[in-house]
C-alpha cells in the first residue's frame, strides 16, 4: 500500500475512473454513501469529475490511498464558507475497497483528514453514517462522539429509508472568540 495523498483538481480528474470503480464497488456492495444501486461507472466517474471545481475552489479536499494497482480508498473533507462556521468541516465519502478492508486503511484515511484539518485551524469535525453500519465501529474507536440519529434520513443503495447517526470530534485547539 502506498501512502495517503491529497489530490488537487487535476489529479482528481486523472483518478476519476479509479475513484469511480471504488464508488461503484462501495455502493453496489451495499454501503450507503449517497447513491442508489446499481451505480454505473460512467455516472460515478462523472460525479468525481464534477468535484474538481470544488477542490479547485478550496471547498473540498480529497485524499486517496493506492495499492500497487489502483485506488484502494478515499476520504473527503468539505469546508463551509459560512463566516460563523469556518472552525468546522464535514468528513465525507470515506470508502475502502472491499479487498483492502480490515487492515487499518479506513482509520489511516480518517487520521490523515483529522491531522490536515487541525493543521489548518479546524477545531470541529462532523460526519454522518447509516445507523448500524460497520463504519460506526470505526468512528467510535477513533474517538468520535455520537450526538444523535435521524430516522429515515437517507435511502440505502436499495432505496430503503434508513436512520443516520451523527458524529462529531473536537480536534486541534479552539481559538478564542473575537472580542467585541
Amino acid at each position: 500500500m502506498t501512502g495517503i495523498t491529497p489530490v488537487g483538481a487535476p489529479e482528481l480528474v486523472t483518478y476519476a475512473d479509479e475513484l469511480a470503480a471504488l464508488l461503484v464497488d462501495t455502493v453496489n456492495g451495499g454501503s450507503s454513501v449517497g447513491f442508489l444501486a446499481p451505480l454505473d461507472r460512467d455516472t460515478a466517474a462523472a460525479w468525481w469529475r464534477e468535484r474538481a471545481g470544488a477542490v479547485e475552489a478550496g471547498l473540498l479536499q480529497v485524499w486517496i490511498a493506492r495499492d500497487a494497482e489502483r485506488v484502494a480508498g478515499t476520504i473527503g473533507l468539505v469546508r463551509t464558507q459560512l463566516p460563523n462556521a469556518r472552525h468546522r468541516a464535514e468528513v465525507a465519502k470515506l470508502m475502502v475497497r472491499p479487498s483492502a478492508r480490515g487492515r487499518g486503511l479506513g482509520r489511516s484515511l480518517l487520521d490523515a483528514v483529522e491531522r490536515s484539518a487541525a493543521g489548518t485551524g479546524v477545531t470541529l469535525l462532523v460526519l454522518d453514517t447509516e445507523s448500524g453500519s460497520p463504519a460506526e465501529r470505526l468512528y467510535r474507536s477513533a474517538g468520535w462522539t455520537e450526538c444523535g440519529s435521524v430516522p429515515d434520513y437517507a435511502g440505502d443503495p436499495a432505496g430503503v429509508l434508513k436512520p443516520t447517526t451523527l458524529y462529531y470530534k473536537a480536534i486541534g485547539s479552539a481559538h478564542p472568540a473575537p472580542s467585541r
